[in-house]
C-alpha cells in the first residue's frame, strides 16, 4: 500500500511539472488578431481589445492595417467610447506615451472606407508610432474629449504586442491578385 501512494504522488508530481513546463514554454496567443478579405483586392488585419480609462469606463481599441490591391492604405487606431460618456474631440491629436519621456502624437485620420464616425468614436493614424516601438511595453493613450478634458487609457504590454503583430503583417498576394 505505501508503494502505491508513493507511485501516485510521483505520478502527480510529474504531471504537475509537465504542465508547468508547457506553460513556461508556451508562446503568447494572439487570439484577438484577425485577417479579413473584405472584398477582392482588399485585406485588413486587426486587433480589437477593451481598455479602461482612469474612471474605469470601458473603451474599445481597434488597431487595423488595410491593404488595397497590394498597396498599404494605412495603419489606424479606432477608439470607441461608451455612448454619452466619451464625446471625443476628433480634431485634436491623440497622445501616446511610454513609461519614459517618449511621447508621440497621432493625427486624426479616417480610412478610405469610413465616411463618418459617431461622436463617441475617433480614428487616428498610428503607422509612424508603431514603427518606432521596438518591443512591447505599457503605453498610455491620452484621448482628447469635446469638453476640453482628456481621459487616459492604459494599454498593457500584451495589447501592444498584438498591435505590433498587426503592424508586421503583410498583404496576402494571392488575394490581392
Amino acid at each position: 500500500m505505501p508503494y502505491l501512494w508513493r507511485a501516485l504522488r510521483l505520478t502527480i508530481l510529474a504531471l504537475l511539472l509537465g504542465c508547468l513546463l508547457l506553460l513556461a514554454l508556451a508562446e503568447p496567443a494572439m487570439a484577438s488578431v484577425h485577417t479579413y478579405h473584405e472584398q477582392p483586392g482588399q485585406t485588413t488585419h486587426r486587433s480589437r481589445q477593451s481598455l479602461r480609462d482612469q474612471n474605469d469606463v470601458a473603451w474599445q481599441a481597434t488597431v487595423f492595417k488595410r491593404y488595397q490591391e497590394g498597396h498599404l492604405e494605412g495603419v489606424y487606431l479606432r477608439l470607441v467610447g461608451f455612448p454619452g460618456q466619451g464625446l471625443v474631440d476628433r480634431q485634436s491629436d491623440l497622445l501616446v506615451q511610454t513609461g519614459t519621456a517618449t511621447q508621440w502624437a497621432a493625427a486624426p485620420l479616417l480610412d478610405s472606407q469610413t465616411q463618418d464616425l459617431p461622436e463617441n468614436v475617433a480614428q487616428y493614424d498610428v503607422d509612424t508610432i508603431l514603427s518606432h516601438i521596438q518591443r512591447p511595453g505599457p503605453l498610455t493613450l491620452v484621448v482628447p474629449l469635446a469638453t476640453g478634458t482628456v481621459v487616459r487609457l492604459v494599454v498593457a504590454p500584451y495589447v501592444v504586442e498584438e498591435w505590433l503583430h498587426v503592424y508586421s503583417l503583410e498583404d496576402d498576394p494571392e488575394v490581392a491578385a
